[in-house]
């Protein structure tokens, strides 16, 4: 029994590792793209004619 409960703990804490790291990607990615659109926002409001 004690067994069954230690692999599912060392399973349920890979996991988490895992999915902590795979959020911090997803994060840095979407934080990169953000500053990349808005750089290119800004650089073309000077193109813009009201």
């Amino acid at each position: 029994m004690e067994e069954k409960v230690y692999k599912t703990m060392n399973g349920a804490g890979a996991l988490n590792i895992i999915m902590g790291v795979l959020a911090l990607l997803a994060g840095i990615a979407g934080g990169v793209l953000l500053l990349v659109s808005g750089a290119k926002l800004l650089n073309g409001k000077s193109k813009i004619l009201f």
